[in-house]
């Protein structure tokens, strides 16, 4: 049979309810520990500047075992510093604490060293400790 009835009008839509997320146990722990990832002040002698990154004990087990690791391997454990830091030691009793270290005067976007900062950045080192040229 043939319908003779008029299309129904479109209804306005409702606003939509935000998007709730669910967040799986693990993923909170994740989050959790990336909150709980400790970065110490920077520190430095005449020619680098260092830092020191600690991990939570569960990130720690996720650390790649018998290499320094490379920046995206540092990343992918949730570190987050400026550009330009490299991991260049572990310290054997707790390598849940991890070493970086990055030359004076390297600029924090590019990672690359900016001769005249690094130049400004001895200066200051030398300044501190009242070394003389």
């Amino acid at each position: 049979p043939i319908s003779c009835r008029q299309p129904r009008r479109q209804e306005t839509k409702k606003a939509e309810a935000p998007v709730r997320r669910f967040h799986s146990p693990a993923t909170n722990t994740m989050s959790s520990s990336l909150n709980r990832i400790e970065y110490s002040e920077k520190y430095a002698d005449d020619v680098y500047e260092f830092r020191h990154v600690i991990l939570p004990k569960e990130l720690a087990k996720n650390i790649p075992k018998g290499h320094l690791l490379r920046e995206h391997e540092w990343r992918n454990l949730g570190v987050q510093q400026s550009r330009g830091w490299e991991h260049y030691a572990v310290h054997q009793p707790e390598p849940h604490i991890l070493l970086f270290r990055r030359p004076l005067g390297t600029d924090p976007v590019t990672g690359r060293v900016d001769p005249e900062l690094a130049r400004q950045a001895r200066d200051e080192y030398k300044g501190q400790f009242a070394f003389r040229k």
